[in-house]
């Protein structure tokens, strides 16, 4: 009997002491409800960490055709770290001071594309499914076959139903499946409000169908904004997509003036949707911003206005996250090099989900974010 007690005893006294040690193993459960995918198509790192390029600031190279002191006067600065806080300053002010940014290659931190085509399609569809596919090689390559980390977390029972996209341009709904994936897409120049409209309504619409279109496939930032932020007062995704594409047109048309404005106004559009979320219970301290753009561009003054595998240096990248399980460690540098294709994995496992048990090609998530790694709630 006494050989039992003090067996027991023993038992008692060595689980007592493991425990702290297991808690402390144990992640701590995720913040995170909700994820936001954000991509600013064709942003170069280049701009995202040293602002406005002077070799670009003129006709000759820039094509800027009027108004460069004004340009200079709202985006030139001497100090590099000036000069992107003006062009990108929710980006800088807000998202790496409170977050993380990787991609400085100037500090040792890269981030790449990996699907070595270096443009749209390619490039969201690693994002998107966690892996470079070698048939993907055309923006017009037509439905995709790959099943992205957003229809995969559609058919999760907590997640059903509280996926949605909303981008500028309307290959995504060929990027996304939509046949197959049934996800709600709010994309191009499909109209954006439908049924009985109030009078502000019924103007957007009128401005979709009677505003004269640089690209047929490509909405305007600015349009894409309105519904998005009109959205959540019915609806209220917990994973959302948003692609606005405006960069990258300005960039191949060769107006470096409309590009700087662009990227501005994108940072702006950040913000609005952080401040939108962050009013409403249901994202409160509950989302994580995922920040990037989907392939890089070339350098000098031709090759930045494209990009691909003939202009150097277009599989660089940038990731930015902010949200409430990302340690806020700013500007990465002297790290590990981060890939698009861990974009995908990432989403999931803010949300306490594996991807890659049902994707194995998919890459792992970037670490680094995750704080203590990645927990899982089912």
């Amino acid at each position: 009997m006494l050989k039992h007690v003090v067996s027991c005893t023993l038992v008692l006294l060595l689980a007592a002491l493991l425990l702290p040690a297991a808690q402390a193993q144990s992640p701590p459960p995720l913040k995170t409800r909700n994820v936001v995918l954000i991509v600013s198509d064709g942003v170069r790192w280049q701009e995202v960490f040293t602002g406005a390029d002077a070799t670009l600031l003129n006709e000759k190279d820039g094509g800027i055709w009027d108004k460069e002191e004004d340009l200079r006067r709202e985006f030139w600065r001497t100090d590099a770290s000036e000069r992107r806080k003006a062009l990108f300053p929710f980006l800088w002010t807000t998202v790496a001071a409170h977050g993380q940014i990787f991609g400085n290659q100037a500090r040792g931190s890269i981030a790449r594309v990996t699907n070595g085509l270096a443009f749209s399609y390619p490039g969201y569809n690693e994002m998107l499914t966690g892996h470079p596919d070698a048939r993907v090689n055309s923006n017009e390559f037509g439905p995709n076959p790959n099943i992205s980390v957003f229809e995969w977390l559609n058919t999760l029972p907590d997640l059903h139903g509280r996926v949605s996209v909303y981008a500028t341009w309307a290959t995504f709904k060929d990027i996304f499946n939509v046949r197959r994936s049934h996800l709600p897409l709010h994309v191009g120049w499909d109209l954006p409000y439908q049924g009985p409209l109030s009078p502000r309504q019924e103007l957007l619409n009128q401005l979709y169908q009677s505003t004269t279109r640089l690209d047929d496939e490509d909405v305007y930032d600015a349009f894409l904004q309105v519904p998005l932020l009109d959205s959540f007062a019915k609806d209220q995704p917990r994973v959302l997509f948003v692609g606005y594409g405006e960069t990258d047109n300005w960039a191949h048309a060769g107006r470096y003036d409309l590009v700087l404005h662009s990227a501005h106004l994108f940072d702006h559009f950040v913000e609005q949707l952080w401040n939108t979320l962050q009013r409403l219970p249901a994202y409160h301290d509950q989302t994580t911003f995922i920040i990037t753009t989907d392939h890089g561009r070339g350098s000098g003054p031709v090759e930045w206005k494209e990009h691909g595998v003939e202009q150097k240096g277009s599989e660089n990248i940038w990731i930015a996250v902010l949200g409430p399980d990302t340690p806020a460690l700013g500007e990465r540098s002297q790290v590990a090099e981060v890939h698009q294709a861990q974009i995908a994995a990432t989403v999931a496992a803010l949300l306490g989900e594996d991807y890659r048990k049902a994707v194995p090609a998919a890459a792992a998530p970037i670490a680094e974010i995750l704080g203590n790694g990645p927990s899982t709630r089912r």
